[in-house]
């Protein structure tokens, strides 16, 4: 049998016309209708006033923060629960990331911590550039509780959307806060362009700045002028023809996604000791990954054990996101632990979730589930 894995493609028919599309109109370069299409489209969508379409949603993260100024030896405040990318982009701008821990219900950012970190940082001289949330395994952040954190403080929040495209809250979906959010259509998201990304914004001019900047920072005029450092930082025509197909989709590839997520509910109902990760509530959330926490004196097993046991029968899983405080790379940065994440990091488990599976595939995955959990217990 295939192995399955966690999150593939889901590209059909209308994704290959679309790109076909897109190659006989003759706009093989960067930026072009389809471009500008994607963007309005996906504005639409969120609800947000203005939209750029980016090489990756990294890129997005970067030029939001030289957007609104972060610079060299500032500090900016990112969860510690995140993929590398969001303190990457940090670094780009010569800032350093400081590393806050969050909720173990969900794995956003922890509001009460938040404040209390500006303000210990600025007591000790640190200007706080900008604070990032990010939306973990398509889930929204608290935003009623990290705006009025942020407002209080008079510090700017960039969303860092790119797991969550399709999930909402009551006062907004993702995407829509902030002053810049940033989404990713990387191959193994919610819906994806092969690569790619998007920054969106209530801002005409913080919107127009990060375009001119992501084209080189090119001057209009007929000669190549350049007065600022650019950034090849464009999506293509044709992959941006490829998002406006998976776009045209994406509500029922997030339902696919939340039936998987109702079958591994299904499948640990009686199973004392495992949660699935993110809450109860799946109709806020895109469902982008299905992950589990488990207390291994309750349930009698690790979330290693079972991620060796479905390997072992080729299907893939993974732990939570390593804390980006206990990477290597990041282990002077400062950071306010309080160890849940590190909790999460140990005893979480991300299983198969994408919409491209069938219900044949997840019947797999939760037969073996199944007969694990009788193993070993």
């Amino acid at each position: 049998m295939p192995r399955v894995l966690m999150s593939p493609p889901d590209v059909g028919q209308l994704e290959e016309d679309a790109v076909v599309r897109a190659m006989r109109s003759g706009w093989i370069a960067p930026t072009g209708p389809e471009v500008t299409a994607f963007e309005e489209e996906m504005a639409t969508r969120i609800g947000v006033s203005h939209a750029v379409a980016m090489s990756s949603g990294t890129a997005a993260l970067h030029l939001a923060m030289v957007g609104i100024g972060v610079c060299p030896g500032d500090v900016v405040v990112v969860p510690t629960m995140t993929f590398v990318a969001s303190a990457n982009a940090v670094v780009y701008t010569g800032a350093t990331p400081c590393f806050i821990d969050v909720l173990s219900e969900d794995g956003n950012v922890d509001a009460e911590l938040l404040a209390d970190a500006i303000a210990d940082l600025r007591s000790n001289g640190r200007r706080v550039a900008a604070v990032m949330s990010v939306d973990l395994l398509g889930k929204c952040a608290d935003y009623t509780a990290i705006e009025k954190v942020c407002a209080e403080a008079e510090v700017p929040l960039i969303e860092d959307a790119a797991e969550a495209l399709g999930a909402a809250r009551i006062d907004g979906k993702a995407g829509a806060f902030g002053v810049a959010s940033a989404l990713s259509f990387n191959g193994n998201k919610i819906m994806t362009t092969s690569g790619g990304g998007m920054l969106l914004s209530q801002d005409a001019e913080l919107a127009a700045h990060v375009r001119f900047l992501s084209t080189q920072a090119r001057e209009p005029v007929a000669h190549y002028e350049h007065e600022h450092i650019g950034y090849n930082y464009r999506l293509s025509n044709i992959l941006a023809a490829l998002g406006r197909a998976q776009l045209a989709r994406l509500d029922e590839m997030i339902e696919r996604r939340r039936e998987i997520r109702r079958s591994y509910r299904n499948v640990f109902a009686g199973v004392g000791g495992v949660r699935i990760f993110g809450g109860e509530d799946d109709a806020s959330q895109n469902c982008w990954l299905s992950a589990l926490v488990i207390d291994p004196p309750a349930a009698g097993f690790k979330a290693t054990e079972l991620s060796a046991y479905l390997e072992s029968r080729d299907i893939e899983s993974r732990p939570l996101w390593k804390p980006m405080h206990l990477q290597p790379v990041f282990a002077n940065a400062p950071r306010y632990a309080t160890g849940v994440a590190q909790g999460l990091f140990e005893d979480g488990i991300t299983l198969p979730s994408g919409s491209v599976h069938n219900r044949e595939t997840i019947d797999r995955v939760c037969e073996a589930i199944d007969g694990f959990v009788k193993e070993f217990r």
